[in-house]
């Protein structure tokens, strides 16, 4: 009877999953991302974003990133327009080519700029595109242990992945740490979060994170430094015509 109590109190996992999403709006803020990509063999590649945020009441994100280091990427810029109950859209220009052209849905769960995140690791997933549920494991040791599993095998396509469990924080709706599994239901990808960077009403960002890949062996890891919140930045910013210039 206590366990059947416990399941009965348990809430919503959809409601779990949006309200750690809500907490992760910032209003707007800028930062610098060092990702670092790891081969096999130990070699390492660097490089250095700029990146500026802008949520809005409605549950809808706006960000604009753009490569500065090296040289092979610099100038490269994406726009990702982050809906709450829609899909996303992202933009992608790429210098060399002079071009701008969007990342359709079949691209999402490519690599990102050649690293172990994928596009879609870069936006919230629309929660409309998943069943969301309880682990048996969830709701102990201040965990919220939840599984996603897409609603369609058009969307496991599109984001590279049949079934993600996500590790969330009871106390602080903070995301913990995502296991990714393919079509065979393996395990092929982590993401561990390594630290939160907090703000004020219970706001927090990731900011730092590891996406390892036990196929390959490769790792990639994302690190935010240079924050700032509450910058005063203009909607025009996020247009297709500022990823050119």
């Amino acid at each position: 009877m206590p366990l059947l109590q416990a399941s009965a109190q348990e809430p919503d996992a959809g409601q779990i999953m949006s309200r750690s999403r809500e907490l992760s709006l910032i209003g707007s803020l800028s930062a610098t991302i060092n990702l670092l990509i790891v081969e096999k063999s130990g070699a390492e590649r660097n490089r250095t974003i700029n990146m500026t945020t802008k949520s809005y009441p409605d549950g809808l994100e706006k960000r604009f990133i753009r490569f500065v280091e090296p040289a092979d990427v610099r100038g490269t810029a994406m726009l990702i327009v982050d809906n709450k109950n829609i899909m996303d859209e992202m933009w992608i220009y790429l210098p060399a080519l002079k071009k701008t052209r969007r990342i359709v849905s079949s691209e999402k769960g490519r690599s990102f700029m050649s690293s172990e995140f994928s596009n879609a690791d870069m936006t919230s997933p629309n929660l409309a595109d998943f069943t969301n549920r309880h682990t048996g494991a969830s709701g102990v040791n201040n965990q919220w242990i939840i599984e996603s599993i897409p609603v369609n095998e058009d969307k496991a396509d599109e984001y590279g992945y049949s079934r993600k469990i996500t590790f969330i924080s009871m106390d602080k709706y903070q995301i913990q740490k995502m296991e990714f599994y393919n079509a065979d239901n393996e395990l092929f990808k982590t993401i561990t979060i390594k630290s939160i960077f907090p703000f004020g009403d219970g706001k927090y960002m990731i900011r730092n994170m590891i996406a390892s890949n036990l196929k390959t062996s490769r790792k990639s890891e994302i690190l935010f430094t240079n924050i700032s919140d509450r910058i005063k930045v203009d909607d025009s910013f996020f247009s297709l015509q500022n990823l050119e210039r």
